[in-house]
């Protein structure tokens, strides 16, 4: 019947806030994309205001 075809190997994708990575090819040939965001802006921890 068919053959399954041979998928390419996709060269990691970046941009400012978010990485994609190629995951490995299902038994159906399905090949999946892992997606990773980085944080927007930084997050400090609150400190109570002094009391007069």
């Amino acid at each position: 019947m068919a053959e399954q075809k041979r998928v390419k190997k996709v060269p990691e994708g970046k941009s400012r806030f978010l990485k994609t990575r190629q995951k490995k090819a299902d038994s159906k040939g399905f090949v999946g994309y892992d997606t990773v965001w980085e944080p927007f802006q930084k997050e400090v921890k609150y400190k109570t205001p002094k009391k007069p």
